[in-house]
């Protein structure tokens, strides 16, 4: 029979696995040639396969070292700069020019609102072109920086081109990573395209391996997938990227992984059509073996888990994005680990990322019950949660995985909540909320945790409802998670521009107030290099909204601008539409780092437009020359 060669062939692949070897014994005479190759075909495919993950951490390895060589680069130039800047101030002593801020009106209603030129209506002034806070009467009124303007570069503009996002894709309207995100994703699709189509030709025996093959690799990333999932993952520590920066990747992989589970299987009905229904084979006969079946439904389960992973789904339906996330993630596993003996080493990998995960996450302690107080803002629509927390800097099992919420947070951090009290629905939801206080200092006893959460549909809207009921809620908290990244980089520039859109303020204001914590320290160890050079902290606020000032209140504002910081909140966009952002940030950075060596970073979190805007501005400024880094905080799940 014409077909016989092809299932003993199919045959052999059910039953060999990753570690099948060659057994030496010769092949029987008169048997198909095409057997034959199409075996040895199977047996390369199944060493091949072992050598991606080696490739994997080769990368991996790359990305750890280039992170701790600029940690290490970071300490040592800030351990040089202070230790040059005592020096001087022993050298100086009662000499050097005392540096005093600009006096700023201590009432709580002269809030500035600045504006750009672009605005429709101006209160106040365009941003001026005065001197900075550095200079004196003695400083030329022509700022000798004009000479040494930063310079166009093939690098600069290489760093500009990797920074700039492009526009959402059309018809969808679906929203791109920056180029640069986009490249180490182009990069990891071509490896999976390497390993599928390497040594595949044009002949059926290659048809069939190739479906094979499709397979092979979808089960060597499903590990991959739960490792950029987990919460306690070792990238962080290596790689300094947290668990929601690696989220994209996350999403793109599991796209990935649905459309190769699609092509293996459309793969063997292909294989199906051409060489088993010509002898008489039946399709529904195919289907209905055990093997066959089993993985229609692993496919149908991340298929649908796909389509409820979507952002429009998640945003509209995140309680069952959530409930869906788990059931068919369960099921899909299920389904590796029977429909093949090459699929069990990977279920059973991914399994044990995931109970770790868990297991690290109950040693840690990050789970604690908390009574908070609710409080319904000025606009109708915002609750805000509070809670003070008693500090007791203890440690899951040494401080090896991390602390509780009662050993601190750090700017732009953030937590799970739980509120059982809400409804049975709600009892095993956790939902991501960034910690909108200020994080708090060492030495201090007992912390204010606020969270500001604007009403949408689903939990934020029955909170909001609860809380017009109660004073008092119950939760529970899961957490602090977050990265150190925009933290530190606004740490190391000469002037840190952090923008905030709405909400985006929950993420902004703790970077704010820990930026002037450290400038105001008089402790060397403490305070960063930018603060003892006297760093410029400017923060603006885009609302929509006047009643939205309630979020923070303009006394805490009024104290910011005391401590040093420049506020600066355009009237409300309802009342005269969107501010010229791109003209405002290159207005600050002229003024403020316009002179070669200084450097900015700008940290923004808003709307994904905001975040764009902002994005591509300071691609701009690159291209120009300029040394300006940015970081876009996403605050949207």
């Amino acid at each position: 029979m014409e077909s016989e060669w092809f299932r003993e062939g199919i045959r052999y692949a059910l039953r060999a696995s990753i570690y099948t070897t060659d057994t030496g014994k010769a092949e029987p005479p008169g048997r198909d040639p095409r057997l034959r190759k199409l075996i040895e075909k199977i047996r390369f495919s199944r060493k091949f396969i072992l050598t991606y993950h080696i490739v994997i951490l080769g990368f991996v390895a790359v990305l750890s070292t280039a992170h701790w060589t600029a940690k290490a680069i970071r300490w040592r130039r800030k351990r040089l700069s202070r230790l040059q800047i005592i020096k001087n101030e022993d050298e100086y002593d009662g000499d050097a020019e005392t540096i005093k801020p600009v006096p700023i009106a201590s009432s709580t209603e002269n809030i500035k609102l600045v504006y750009s030129p672009g605005s429709s209506t101006v209160e106040g002034t365009e941003i001026p072109p005065r001197k900075d806070i550095d200079e004196n009467e003695t400083t030329p009124l022509l700022n000798s920086s004009i000479n040494h303007q930063p310079q166009k570069s093939l690098l600069s503009t290489v760093r500009a081109l990797l920074i700039y996002q492009p526009r959402p894709t059309p018809v969808v309207n679906r929203l791109l990573p920056s180029n640069g995100t986009s490249v180490v994703i182009l990069v990891f699709l071509s490896l999976n395209v390497f390993y599928i189509f390497y040594d595949i030709g044009i002949n059926v025996v290659d048809f069939v391996v190739l479906a094979d093959r499709l397979g092979l690799v979808f089960s060597a990333n499903i590990p991959i997938l739960y490792l950029l999932a987990a919460k306690n993952q070792p990238l962080k520590f290596l790689t300094g990227r947290s668990y929601e920066s690696l989220n994209i990747f996350h999403r793109r992989l599991g796209e990935l992984l649905c459309m190769e589970g699609f092509f293996h299987s459309a793969g063997f009905l292909v294989v199906w059509y051409v060489i088993l229904r010509p002898s008489g084979f039946g399709l529904l006969h195919f289907l209905l073996q055990r093997r066959n079946l089993i993985g229609t439904g692993m496919l149908l389960a991340y298929e649908l888990l796909y389509f409820t992973s979507l952002g429009s789904f998640r945003q509209r339906w995140y309680e069952l994005f959530l409930g869906f996330h788990v059931v068919f993630q369960v099921l899909a596993l299920l389904g590796l680990y029977f429909h093949h003996h090459t699929g069990r080493p990977y279920a059973l990998a991914a399994l044990v990322i995931f109970v770790v995960d868990r297991i690290v996450h109950r040693l840690s302690m990050k789970t604690m019950t908390v009574d908070a107080q609710t409080k319904i803002l000025e606009d109708e629509d915002t609750v805000k949660i509070s809670s003070a927390i008693i500090l007791r800097p203890k440690f899951g099992l040494f401080g090896l995985f991390g602390k509780s919420l009662s050993g601190g947070w750090q700017a732009t951090d953030h937590i799970f909540v739980t509120v059982p009290s809400l409804s049975r629905k709600h009892i095993l939801q956790a939902h991501p909320f960034t910690i909108a206080s200020a994080a708090p200092n060492p030495g201090d006893e007992v912390a204010r945790m606020d969270l500001i959460i604007r009403a949408q549909d689903g939990f934020s809207r029955d909170l909001l409802n609860a809380a017009r009921l109660h004073k008092t809620l119950k939760m529970l908290i899961d957490g602090p998670y977050g990265s150190s990244h925009a933290r530190e980089m606004l740490e190391d520039s000469d002037l840190a521009l952090v923008v905030a859109g709405g909400s985006g303020i929950a993420v902004s204001w703790p970077l704010i107030r820990h930026l002037l914590d450290i400038s105001r320290s008089s402790d060397t160890e403490i305070a960063t290099t930018s603060s003892l050079r006297r760093q410029k902290i400017i923060l603006i606020w885009v609302i929509h909204e006047t009643a939205h000032l309630s979020w923070l209140g303009r006394e805490a504002l009024a104290k910011a601008e005391l401590m040093g910081a420049e506020i600066i909140i355009p009237r409300a966009t309802e009342e005269i539409g969107r501010p010229d952002l791109r003209g405002m940030i290159r207005g600050l950075v002229d003024l403020h780092a316009g002179s070669r060596g200084k450097r900015t970073s700008v940290v923004a979190s808003g709307p994904d437009g905001m975040g764009r805007l902002v994005r591509n501005t300071c691609a701009g400024l690159v291209r120009d020359g300029r040394d300006v880094g940015v970081a876009i905080e996403k605050f949207g799940w």
